[in-house]
């Protein structure tokens, strides 16, 4: 259905664009610096433990469990099943919490050695351990979001993430004002983040009567133990950008202002690459494993192309853009208050670097699917370990001679890796199928993103926005154009080329209906 794609990708770019204000927001109060270290690498943790539950395959695994259940042996043992997940779940965070606060210290120490034996390692554990409360609500929110979408109802949980943005835009707004102390303004921060929890929490609680959990209670037989079993694999493997930042991060941590270079740098890569993983994991998953039931090798083969043609069509072109206004881009969004001209030049140059492994992450994001129709959820697992531990040699030795840039080059080969790893395993397994029109129009959509790039580079240099002295409005007004006339390139070259089947494989993807994922 139309509608219900258009609300859950409405609701992730909406996100998206209030993160960029929360992050404008905290350059600005925080700069880069070892307090800005301290803060993002303590909600760095936080987040990829949010992402891990929410984005990850909990959502995607719970989805299909409590429909089949209800499909079966009804809507009682539906609500059971789903009311046994919920309180397992909530048990295991909250005293997964619990333990993270009491060891906190030694965690950081893993994720950020170059900390120890500097005063960031206490503020970055003074910041986590305030942030923690958030991890013990994100678990009954996920399962809350989860149960919603399987009845069919997303503008609430498309929507509710947007609370946790703007509770801590109104904060920092305060914070900006009030001008606190850099130290007491990241602690400040830090409890926000665990009251934001909360709030989101609490209204979804207000819509529980739509949720169907019932009875709440704590249990570890076969079939709660079988619904782990294939969610957490798909949870790790279904968040490899995340893993992998966290690996930079390990690397970064020994140079100071690296960890938030990156950090700042990610979030831009974090756009299109959310955009992409939304339409992936609402859509392809479900599409993919209702024809693989049917025995439909030519619904596989559509699904997959499709699923391929998007991806492409996405990110490259958003590779090239975030490449070419990489400093206009970070000196719009960041350059205010603490954050300085050389962040701004050091986060640029680190933001080329990770967009280079831009395709990688979206290839991974369109590959995933055909493993997990399957109930494969080993293969990519496998695949995303093999490229985190291969991005953290590469920043050991690159990071040692580069610094940010060399860690950033680092996690675009490691995120590479992954994705060239799951085409082998797939290709070695069952084949990808790709359609005629699919090759027909892959190579257009690469020469279209080619021809954006060349006349947005060009463009680039011909406007004053690009100089560093220019007005902030100045600045604004010709990003804004450049990137309006990159859209416009991109869509004339398209038609030029002849992909006029580009349209008809976005709505392709958006043509699913809740009800599919009963088949």
């Amino acid at each position: 259905m139309i509608r219900s794609f258009l609300t859950v990708s409405t609701g992730t770019l909406a996100s998206r664009l209030l993160g960029f204000l929360r992050d404008s927001l905290v350059a600005a109060l925080l700069g880069a610096g070892p307090i800005a270290d301290a803060f993002l690498a303590a909600f760095q943790l936080v987040n990829v433990a949010r992402r891990l539950l929410a984005e990850g395959g909990l959502n995607s695994a719970l989805v299909p469990a409590w429909l089949r259940v209800r499909d079966t042996e009804g809507a009682l043992a539906a609500a059971a099943f789903a009311g046994r997940v919920l309180g397992t779940i909530t048990a295991a965070l909250i005293a997964a919490t619990l333990l993270l606060g009491l060891l906190m210290p030694f965690v950081l120490m893993a994720l950020a050695p170059g900390f120890s034996g500097h005063e960031t390692l206490q503020l970055a554990t003074g910041n986590a351990r305030l942030m923690l409360p958030y991890l013990a609500f994100a678990g009954p929110v996920t399962v809350m979001m989860a149960l919603l979408n399987a009845q069919g109802r997303f503008a609430l949980t498309a929507f509710s993430p947007l609370l946790f943005n703007i509770v801590l835009i109104m904060v920092m707004a305060v914070l900006l004002v009030s001008r606190p102390g850099a130290v007491l303004a990241a602690q400040i921060l830090s409890a926000t983040v665990g009251i934001a929890g909360l709030l989101q929490l609490s209204v979804l609680v207000l819509r529980r009567g739509e949720m169907t959990a019932t009875p709440f209670r704590i249990s570890f037989d076969g079939e709660i133990r079988g619904f782990l079993a294939k969610a957490i694999p798909g949870m790790i493997a279904s968040s490899t950008p995340q893993l992998l930042m966290v690996a930079g991060a390990i690397v970064a941590s020994s140079s100071p202002s690296a960890v938030s270079w990156l950090y700042f740098a990610n979030r831009l890569v974090e756009l299109p690459l959310g955009i992409v993983g939304v339409a992936m994991g609402t859509v392809l998953i479900p599409q993919m494993t209702r024809a693989l039931r049917g025995g439909d090798a030519a619904a596989v083969a559509h699904a997959e192309s499709r699923g391929l043609e998007l991806a492409v069509g996405l990110a490259l072109p958003a590779m090239l853009g975030l490449i070419v206004l990489s400093e206009p881009v970070v000196r719009m969004l960041f350059e205010h208050g603490a954050f300085t001209a050389d962040d701004t030049s050091s986060t640029s140059r680190a933001l080329m670097w990770l967009a280079l492994g831009l395709p990688a992450n979206v290839l991974v994001k369109a590959l995933s699917p055909a493993f997990f129709a399957r109930e494969d959820t080993m293969t990519p697992l496998l695949a995303t370990v093999k490229g985190v531990i291969f991005a953290i040699v590469l920043s050991v030795l690159l990071g040692h001679w580069f610094g940010a840039e060399g860690v950033a080059a680092s996690l675009a080969v490691g995120a590479w890796s992954t994705a060239l790893t799951l085409l082998r395993r797939g290709g070695e397994t069952f084949g990808f199928s790709i359609d005629a029109a699919a090759r027909r129009r892959l190579p257009g959509i690469l020469a279209a993103a080619l021809a954006m790039g060349a006349a947005l580079w060009l463009a680039a240099r011909a406007l004053p926005m690009s100089t560093q002295g220019s007005h902030g409005l100045v600045q604004a007004i010709g990003l804004f154009i450049l990137i309006i006339a990159g859209i416009a390139i991109y869509g004339l070259f398209l038609r030029l080329f002849g992909i006029t089947g580009w349209r008809e494989a976005v709505n392709a993807m958006r043509q699913n209906q809740p009800r599919d994922l009963r088949d």
